[in-house]
């Protein structure tokens, strides 16, 4: 019988072959993806996020966990597509223009998709009408912005003066983070929330989207 707990166990020990083992041995046994998604793909990396949040573990336990729960979402996910299972949510992510850093974007991206959201992940150097253009596109409810450097900071302020001008200001919640970034610098450009990490930046998108 499958045991989902397990399996979100080995997604938090980073064991990507065991993690798609059991999942392929849960679908094969005929338990709903759905399930397998929420009780323990989902379960695993909320719970190597908080321990992240704790400093209990780091960055590379993180991206190693990410890579088993991508293992078994690459079984899941077809699945899920069958049976018109929808995301949470989407949400547009990317570095804003003139910074060229994605760690801590890419940790951003997996801890959503994590969570359960859908991620349109725009990488680096990313221009205000990139945003515009992937927010159009795919109707996403939320905009993830990162910036690594004081210098390219006033590139998230330009973005959201874009996203006014387009008039789709209000359909997103906007989040920014990264290392220069504060609470402060957040209320001061207008942005709807800001996360010093990547788990609480997965926490904030459910608490401006899903209420």
């Amino acid at each position: 019988m499958a045991n989902l707990r397990e399996i979100a166990d080995f997604l938090k020990a980073g064991n990507a072959p065991k993690v798609k083992e059991l999942v392929q041995a849960a679908v094969d046994e005929g338990v709903d993806p759905v399930a397998i998604l929420n009780e323990s793909l989902i379960v695993g990396m909320g719970e190597i996020g908080v321990l992240f949040k704790n400093n209990e573990v780091y960055v590379p336990e993180v991206l190693i966990a990410a890579r088993a729960m991508k293992a078994g979402m690459a079984i899941v996910k077809p699945l899920l597509v069958e049976k018109d299972v929808k995301a949470v949510g989407k949400v547009v992510i990317g570095t804003v223009k003139g910074d060229l850093h994605d760690i801590g974007k890419n940790l951003v991206g997996m801890m959503l998709e994590g969570a359960g959201f859908e991620v349109i992940d725009l990488g680096i150097d990313v221009s205000p009408e990139k945003f515009i253009d992937a927010i159009k596109g795919t109707q996403a409810e939320g905009v993830a912005m990162s910036a690594l450097l004081t210098t390219t900071m006033p590139g998230m302020k330009d973005t959201i003066e874009a996203f006014k001008t387009a008039g789709i200001r209000d359909q997103v919640k906007i989040m920014i983070g990264g290392a220069p970034v504060t609470e402060n610098y957040s209320d001061e450009i207008g942005a709807d929330g800001y996360a010093p990490d990547a788990a609480s930046a997965a926490e904030l998108a459910k608490d401006l989207i899903l209420k």
